[in-house]
C-alpha cells in the first residue's frame, strides 16, 4: 500500500478533546454502540462555542460489541478563528508511526498523523480542503486503515452514500441531536446492566458447579 503525507493542521489538544466527536455524543460511543433506531451515515451537527461557530459533518461507525470501530469527522470553524479540519478516530492499541491511511475508492492511499490519544481513543488530523471534500463527494467508499500493536493493519470501509446531502444539507436539529443524545445513554445504561447481570450469573454458575 503506498502513502504519502498530507498537510497537518496541528490543532491543539484541547480542540481535539473537545470533540468533534462529543458534539454528537460521541464521547459515549467509545463504550457502546447505537441502537438500531438512531440515524446511520452521515450527518452534520453544529452549534456555537464562546466567540465561534462550529459545524461538523461527521460518520461514527460501531461494531457489533458496541465498541468504537472509527469516527470521521470534517470540521470547519468560523468567527474569531477560522479552521478547517479533518479527522479520523479510533480504538486505542494502535502503533503510532504508521498513522491512519485514507483512500477514497481505489485511489492513492494518503497517511494521517495521529495528533493526540485519550485513554479511549486516537485522533489524527489533516487539513481539510476543497479537493478532499470533492473527493468524498465524487466517491463511492472511502478506506481508513490504522495498524494495531500485533502490527495487523485494520481496514475500516466507510460508505459515502448521503455524505453531499449531509454536507451541503441543513444541520441536524438541536432538539433531535438532544434526543439522539438521550437515546443513547439509556442504551449504554440498559446495555451496561446487561453485562453486569450476566456476568453475576456466569459467577453463580461457577460457583454453584464447585
Amino acid at each position: 500500500m503506498t502513502s504519502s503525507n498530507v498537510t497537518q493542521p496541528r490543532f491543539t489538544a484541547a480542540f481535539a478533546a473537545a470533540g468533534i466527536v462529543a458534539m454528537s455524543a460521541g464521547a459515549a460511543l467509545a463504550q457502546q454502540a447505537a441502537p438500531a433506531e438512531l440515524p446511520k451515515g452521515w450527518f452534520k451537527a453544529c452549534n456555537k462555542q464562546a466567540d465561534v461557530d462550529i459545524c461538523n459533518v461527521q460518520n461514527i461507525v460501531t461494531a457489533g460489541t458496541g465498541q468504537l470501530v472509527t469516527a470521521v469527522n470534517l470540521v470547519e470553524v468560523k468567527g474569531k478563528q477560522n479552521r478547517k479540519v479533518f479527522q479520523v478516530t479510533v480504538p486505542t492499541g494502535r502503533l503510532v508511526p504508521p498513522g491512519i491511511g485514507l483512500q477514497v475508492d481505489g485511489g492513492k492511499t494518503v497517511k494521517l498523523d495521529y495528533v493526540i490519544c485519550f485513554p479511549d481513543r486516537c485522533v489524527a488530523e489533516a487539513t481539510l480542503n476543497d479537493a478532499l471534500v470533492g473527493q468524498f463527494k465524487k466517491g463511492t467508499n472511502l478506506t481508513l486503515t490504522s495498524v494495531n500493536f500485533q502490527n495487523q493493519p485494520n481496514p475500516v470501509k466507510v460508505s459515502l452514500q448521503g455524505f453531499t446531502g449531509a454536507y451541503d444539507g441543513e444541520p441536524i436539529k438541536q432538539a433531535d441531536l438532544q434526543d439522539r443524545q438521550k437515546k443513547l445513554e439509556a442504551f449504554v445504561k440498559q446495555n451496561n446492566e446487561d453485562f453486569a447481570k450476566k456476568l453475576k450469573e456466569e459467577q453463580d454458575k461457577a460457583k454453584a458447579a464447585n
